[in-house]
This record gives structure tokens, sequence and C-alpha cells, in this order.
């Protein structure tokens, strides 16, 4: 940014660290050029800091929508990445499983479907990074 960060801002960093974890939102940073930092400022202090920091819903639960409608929407690098995100946010293998279901009912079953395969491929990539 090229002025002093907004409180919106700063808050929306910490959020987005806090559910990204730091080696994803350090690698968008030093990847972003002066074409997409506007987006990125954009993104970090209207999604991360005014809907994600937002106190009625828990990061749970945030978490838990922001699947099922990424998994609606068809975003599968997204969907992954906040499957991964699971991690940090407190939603479980199970919440996500159920998110997923209610995509299939209401968003359609192939949707539904391609999600639950990028869920598998993240929570057993997620594995064998902890195994390691």
């Amino acid at each position: 940014m090229n002025e002093t960060p907004s409180e919106r801002y700063r808050q929306g960093m910490a959020t987005r660290r806090a559910v990204l974890g730091d080696a994803h939102v350090d690698r968008a940073a030093a990847t972003a050029t002066e074409f997409d930092r506007p987006f990125q400022e954009l993104i970090t202090e209207a999604a991360w800091g005014h809907v994600w920091s937002r106190p009625v819903l828990t990061k749970r639960e945030r978490s838990i929508v922001t699947i099922a409608l990424l998994a609606a929407l068809g975003q599968d690098e997204e969907v992954a990445m906040h499957v991964r995100a699971t991690a940090n946010t407190g939603a479980s293998r199970e919440d996500v499983c159920e998110a997923l279901l209610h995509v299939a009912i209401y968003a359609g079953v192939p949707a539904a479907n391609h999600a639950i395969k990028i869920a598998k491929q993240t929570f057993a990539q997620m594995d064998a990074e902890k195994a390691a």
C-alpha cells in the first residue's frame, strides 16, 4: 500500500493470516505486482477486514459457508484453499461434508461431487504433510 494502512486493512490482514496462514499470505504478497496489488488490498480490506472479521459468525461458521458457496460456484482453487484453511478455522471434516451435502441439494450434485473430490485430495495432502 502506498499510504498508511487503514484499521480495516490491518484487521483484515490479521484475520487473513489467522485463517489462511502466514505462508499463504506471504506468498500472495511476494507475488503481487503493480497490476494486482489493488485487488490484494481490496480483498484484504473488504473480504477479510469487513466480512470475515465481523463478530456475529465464528471463523468456523464462515469457513463452512464459504466452502459451500465456492463449491456451488465451481471455484476449484478457492475450494481447496478454504478446505486447507479449516486447519485454522476449527471447521471439521464432518462440517465440510455436511456443507457439501447442502451444495448437492441446493446447487447440484455435479458441483458437490467435484468439490468432494477436491476436499478429499486436499485433506489427503494435509494428512501427508502432517505425517512428514
